[in-house]
């Protein structure tokens, strides 16, 4: 299989989706690596590098489109990707579809097949491809929540872990998933007071067994969340519906009842933000403010520390890729059923339902293509 790798343009997206490494395993398997000029200078990767892994150095994004039979990314295409994509090309990259409606007739439109990484699913409901990144950004979460509390960024002045005789900040983790947990290890690790609430009764009973005395476990629900906002320094978005719109968990109405100086950090941004006034930012412009609560809503928060993230992220993704480029995508999912939950949208027919009722468009089940 011909594989291609772009570089990455969205704002201050400095990762890569494949390592040199990671291009040398399937070029020893019969395949080609075409790398476009300059697209691993971000994660620390030089085009000589992937020259002496066996890839070949294309000058443009337009040139790695126009070869590739299977394009690997990071983040999805943005606007000025989307003519370069083609009909029954294979797109292996995150999606995050049910978040952006543009993304998602595009991609329709392009009658390309659309396999997300981040609802590549396991039989024990685990997402691979997603961990790496979450664990990645529920980490920053708390390192970007504690430097914007401090006053000359907006914040209301306090250190996260306090010291002797000062009481530490509090922090309010929404989600016990995986970037829930990390963010809660960092921030009980700075000597924070941790607060972190999920749904899951079996998943607190965990939390609760191997956290730190300083996290706390709380149920999830409208009446808590308002409670424990009033206290919060620093609120941390982690709630995760596999390939759907997050739900509003944090109302604009609520704002007025935390500190002012108070931060969010919504790292299920990607997802549309469970804080109802999140929208979107970068890493150039992360940060705004609304009724005195300094928002950060970075869509691509692991791209800050792109070397890490890289190879966190090709470490998941390349057995997969592997399989791909080996069998063609249909047999891969035929074989895996890992794969078949990431198949999002194949030659113009959505066929992940909760991108379809995201946008009220029509749903068409995946096993018409791989009966």
């Amino acid at each position: 299989m011909i594989i291609g790798v772009p570089k990455e343009i969205k704002n201050n997206e400095n990762r890569v989706a494949l390592t040199p490494a990671g291009a040398k395993e399937l070029i020893k398997r019969g395949h080609q690596v075409y790398v476009q000029k300059s697209a691993g200078l971000g994660s620390g990767f030089s085009d000589e590098d992937y020259s002496a892994a066996g890839a070949s150095i294309l000058p443009s994004i337009e040139a790695t489109y126009q070869i590739a039979e299977m394009i690997m990314k990071v983040k999805e295409p943005i606007e000025s990707e989307y003519n370069l994509i083609k009909a029954n090309q294979l797109l292996f990259t995150y999606f995050h579809f049910a978040s952006y409606e543009p993304l998602t007739k595009a991609m329709v439109a392009s009658k390309a097949i659309c396999l997300a990484y981040e609802t590549v699913e396991k039989a024990d409901r685990s997402l691979p491809l997603l961990i790496p990144m979450s664990e990645v950004a529920g980490r920053m979460a708390i390192q970007k929540g504690a430097n914007y509390l401090e006053k000359p960024l907006g914040g209301r002045g306090i250190l996260l872990g306090g010291v002797p005789g000062v009481l530490p900040a509090k922090v309010l983790i929404l989600g016990g998933g995986i970037v829930g947990t990390q963010a809660a290890w960092m921030a009980a690790g700075l000597g924070a007071d941790v607060i972190i609430m999920d749904l899951s009764l079996p998943r607190m009973r965990y939390l609760a067994d191997v956290m730190p005395a300083n996290v706390k476990t709380m149920m999830s629900n409208e009446y808590n969340i308002r409670e424990q906002i009033k206290q919060a320094d620093l609120i941390v978005g982690a709630v995760l519906i596999p390939g759907a719109k997050a739900p509003h968990l944090i109302t604009k109405d609520m704002l007025k009842d935390m500190k002012k100086g108070a931060v969010v950090v919504d790292v299920a941004v990607d997802q549309g933000g469970c804080i109802e006034t999140c929208k979107p930012t970068t890493h150039e412009n992360p940060t705004y403010v609304i009724d005195d609560v300094v928002h950060y809503c970075v869509a691509n928060m692991p791209g800050a520390v792109p070397y890490t993230s890289t190879l966190a992220l090709t470490n998941a993704t390349l057995p997969y890729a592997i399989q791909l480029a080996d069998k063609g995508w249909k047999k891969a999912a035929q074989e895996n059923a890992d794969l078949v939950p990431g198949l999002n949208v194949i030659q113009g027919d959505i066929v992940y339902k909760a991108v379809a009722e995201a946008f009220n468009m029509p749903y068409t089940p995946v096993e018409k293509y791989l009966s």
